[in-house]
């Protein structure tokens, strides 16, 4: 009995082990085998969805891991330093661009922004970058091109840009009347492995493939890159699927459709809470466009969703002061709004 009860503590630690790395596989698989219970024709024809959706995403799926595994073995996101030298108003707009443009893997973001204020970098260009980084990258605008298309790829990489901008503009003013002084929380460090990045960047190494080390980068980031987008992909072809079948297309005309600011708004506070990751947002959209939603409204949720999706404010709430916090988020929501309206005054004209 003594052993019994020892050895029980071991298993919740094992089971969010398991979760953790295999849950969102779990997730789609669970949903299925319960829609088999209940409806199995409709448990059928998601399964040929789904497997239909990612057999014509597949060719921008491969070229989107290539780019992310290009960059790793590269090492293309040391560039990434030479965005944050020179005038401030210069800065702003190379952090923006950098934030929007270049393939920076997504878990060195939160600790290179630690290790760029750390080092007296201005928050305007840090936070131009900040904005810009959740939202768009090379493989996220293939992806984009390939679930929905390419004038949403370039209307994303455009508002990416933008927000960056007027988000880091609009704090350089705020910063000249001497406001956020001390953006950082107390204890933050300098930005362990990705503020190595900026403090001594390497060069870029273009031929990885001469390099075994990097060949092997390589093929481990293409490898986690696959399993990475093929999970989430999944879920949310399988949500998909659910969303056609099951929500009229008149209520999502009725809630996001049409061209007033109506939609554009509800649109920007859902993206908050029902953004799931940039990847499997972009199926939800393209389901949600199919049964009425307006243009600018899908650009609305994917942006605000981007930058403010609960796992990006939980990590930013961590390393700023609440003040930037605030501001952090309300960049976010007024930018992806203003960008959504902009979107949807294009398909007017």
């Amino acid at each position: 009995m003594s052993e019994l009860v020892t050895s029980q503590p071991a298993i919740g630690p094992a089971v969010r082990r398991v979760w953790k790395q295999q849950g969102v596989w779990l997730a789609s698989v669970l949903i299925l085998a319960i829609l088999a219970i209940l409806d199995f024709t409709q448990a059928v024809e998601s399964a040929r969805f789904v497997a239909a959706a990612l057999l014509q995403t597949a060719p921008y799926l491969l070229l989107s891991i290539g780019i992310a595994a290009w960059a790793g073995a590269t090492g293309a996101d040391n560039l990434i330093a030479k965005a944050f030298t020179g005038s401030p108003v210069l800065m702003i707009g190379l952090g923006a661009l950098a934030g929007g443009l270049s393939p920076f893997c997504s878990c060195g973001v939160i600790p290179l922004i630690a290790a760029l204020l750390a080092m007296g970098v201005p928050l305007s260009a840090v936070m131009a970058f900040w904005l810009a980084s959740p939202i768009m990258d090379p493989s996220m605008f293939i992806l984009t091109m390939g679930v929905l298309n390419l004038e949403f790829a370039f209307a994303k990489t455009v508002a990416a840009i933008g927000l960056g901008v007027f988000g880091g503009t609009i704090v350089h003013l705020l910063a000249k009347s001497g406001a956020l002084a001390h953006p950082l929380r107390d204890g933050i460090g300098n930005g362990g492995c990705g503020g190595a990045k900026v403090r001594g960047p390497k060069p870029v190494v273009w031929q990885f493939w001469n390099d075994p080390a990097r060949r092997a980068t390589f093929g481990k980031t293409a490898w986690s890159t696959t399993l990475f987008l093929a999970k989430w992909l999944t879920l949310a072809f399988v949500i998909e699927s659910l969303m056609l079948a099951w929500i009229p297309a008149e209520t999502v005309t009725s809630v996001l459709g049409g061209q007033g600011v109506g939609p554009i708004a509800v649109a920007t506070l859902v993206g908050v809470p029902a953004y799931l990751n940039g990847y499997a947002a972009l199926p939800l959209v393209g389901g949600l466009i199919d049964q009425g939603m307006a243009p600018g409204a899908g650009l609305a949720f994917l942006v605000a969703g981007g930058v403010t999706s609960i796992p990006a404010a939980m990590a930013v709430w961590a390393l700023a002061r609440p003040p930037v916090f605030a501001l952090y988020i309300s960049l976010s929501l007024s930018g992806a709004f203003a960008a959504g309206l902009l979107f949807q005054l294009w398909h007017l004209l």
